[in-house]
């Protein structure tokens, strides 16, 4: 019965080489994490310049990998975190408030912030071009408002499976074609 299927052997190496047993070193975390904000441009006039971009944009990063969702959220785990963050950022006026980070996030440019993180990403993940890389479309129940005539929110996700990271994820318009829909998350020309 068990003729032409080859046992399955465990093992905790992904095909990216990455450990998926082993958590992220906190040496490769800080290296890392801080280096990829240096060059990002400061929408703010230099007299408002008390924090570095690099430590502000850090911050707000962590926090909302930590599971904080607003700016009050970044100021509380920065405020927390304090002693750790000051072994791998500057901080050389302390912790931003909630304030400052609510106006740095205003003026800078998403798309660089965005180019940013993916690159941090893809350092930390290695090449996911090996992976299964599913492509989801879900539709988002009870996210309709009926008094302003909105449907039910659409979105296709694209997920990297070994790594358990959602890659992109964008919305479209009703049940539309997914082959089209997953051109902007993955940057398909």
């Amino acid at each position: 019965m068990d003729k032409g299927f080859a046992p399955i052997q465990a093992t905790s190496k992904s095909k990216s080489g990455l450990n998926n047993n082993q958590p992220l070193s906190l040496e490769k975390l800080q290296g890392s994490l801080s280096h990829y904000f240096d060059d990002v441009p400061d929408p703010r006039v230099n007299r408002t310049k008390r924090h570095l971009i690099k430590d502000i944009i850090v911050i707000a990063l962590l926090s909302t990998i930590a599971g904080g969702d607003g700016w009050e959220d970044m100021e509380n785990y920065g405020l927390s975190k304090q002693q750790w963050l000051k072994e791998f950022l500057e901080l050389p006026n302390g912790i931003p408030s909630d304030d400052t980070f609510r106006r740095v996030f205003e003026k800078l440019e998403p798309e660089i912030l965005e180019q940013k993180l993916t690159l941090w990403i893809q350092q930390l993940i290695g090449p996911v071009i090996q992976q299964v890389i599913p492509i989801d479309g879900k539709t988002l129940r009870g996210s309709y408002d009926r008094e302003n005539g909105i449907k039910n929110l659409h979105l296709v996700t694209v997920w990297a499976t070994e790594n358990r990271l959602v890659l992109g994820q964008v919305k479209v318009e009703g049940h539309s074609n997914k082959i089209i829909a997953i051109r902007c998350p993955l940057r398909i020309n």
